[in-house]
């Protein structure tokens, strides 16, 4: 009987030898850490205006959607959510998930009724990756951010192919050529499926995203998939595009027929931090500013690296032990950053991911950076 604990008590020892053990740090609601490691990029978490509608919402509809979206979940807030996230992004239709990962699993799955491969951004994060495995379909991976060879893998397809890239990526903050992308992908009838989880409410025109900063806003071989947790502050996720598409993953979409609404209140926040973000200006240029500040910190102290895209900069560790140890130290000095280790690296290296953050105070920030600096090994 106690077999498969022993085994799994070996497993996770390997595991801690190389350096990879993860641990749960829960914080409480009075933590004053300088936070550089969550995804609230715009500091809207806490916004008054958010705070305020999810308390409204929570006081009208109480805690829980009760159902999902089909039985009892689904209501006006949730509906005006959408109507708002497609407007901003510039898509004919928005379909609300619980979060970003169950969308990015549905959307993969349901190209599998019109497609017949699937190409994948050898950096592409773990929930799209997860859903080229259940998709069904053949896989081909990509080298990073390179059109050419998306174009060769597609030539060498007589099919209708969807390719799958992120637009802001996720560890190493660095943007994808999406434009370039879609000449390729429009050009031999094939989707392209954009992640746009860290440019929404950052890049293009009132904060609409990287596809929309691409001009492919609207573009009806585009999909596009973004996390309401990031930019937004909240939780949950959305899936923009033709509304045909939105149509069919209501009807056979299992992440979304068969999962729990997101709470309204939640919800109701959200749609409060949309019409905040979309009004934005000013935080994106701070948050931008302060990123291509911590880019030139880090590159005068002898770090590799280049000014960010959007809100995420990553910064190399020698190994998993020394990252551990940065962000320990850090922590220690009242600074949360990111630590990422294989698995969570495309390149098997370790490294402290930095997310900026406009919500932190200026001098806060400007200490933060120095902990980062004097913590580093």
């Amino acid at each position: 009987m106690g077999d498969w604990l022993e085994e799994l008590d070996r497993l996770a020892h390997e595991r801690a030898k190389a350096g990879l053990t993860r641990q749960l740090r829960p914080r409480s609601g009075a933590d004053r850490v300088v936070d550089l490691a969550g995804n609230d990029y715009l500091g809207l978490a806490d916004h008054p205006r958010v705070v305020a509608a999810a308390r409204q919402a929570l006081e009208t509809y109480g805690l829980g959607a009760t159902g999902s979206r089909l039985v009892r979940g689904s209501t006006d807030a949730h509906a005006a959510l959408e109507t708002a996230l497609a407007d901003w992004t510039g898509a004919e239709s928005a379909l609300v998930f619980s979060s970003g990962y169950l969308a990015n699993l549905a959307v993969v799955r349901a190209v599998a009724s019109v497609c017949d491969l699937v190409v994948s951004d050898a950096y592409n994060h773990a929930s799209l990756i997860d859903g080229c495995r259940i998709s069904g379909l053949p896989v081909r991976v990509a080298p990073h951010n390179d059109p050419d060879a998306v174009a060769a893998l597609l030539d060498a397809h007589p099919g209708r192919a969807a390719v799958i890239t992120e637009s802001v990526f996720s560890v190493d903050g660095d943007l994808a050529p999406l434009a370039a992308l879609h000449a390729v992908t429009s050009a031999r009838g094939a989707l392209l499926i954009v992640d746009d989880a860290h440019a929404l409410g950052l890049l293009g025109s009132a904060g609409a995203g990287g596809v929309a900063a691409a001009g492919l806003a609207g573009a009806p071989d585009v999909i596009v998939t973004a996390t309401l947790s990031k930019s937004l502050g909240g939780a949950g996720g959305v899936v923009a595009g033709p509304a045909a598409f939105t149509r069919h993953l209501i009807d056979t979409g299992r992440t979304f027929i068969y999962d729990t609404a997101p709470p309204p209140a939640v919800v109701a926040g959200v749609l409060a931090a949309v019409q905040v973000a979309r009004a934005a200006d000013d935080r994106r240029a701070v948050l931008l500013h302060r990123g291509a500040l911590i880019a030139g910190r880090l590159r005068e102290a002898g770090f590799a690296g280049r000014d960010p895209a959007a809100g995420v900069l990553s910064v190399p560790a020698p190994g998993p032990e020394a990252a551990v140890a940065w962000a320990a130290d850090c922590r220690d000095h009242g600074v949360a950053v990111g630590c990422f280790r294989p698995p969570s690296t495309p390149d098997g290296s370790s490294r402290l991911r930095l997310t900026v953050n406009a919500g932190v105070g200026e001098q806060d920030f400007a200490r933060a950076l120095t902990v980062i600096l004097e913590c580093a090994p």
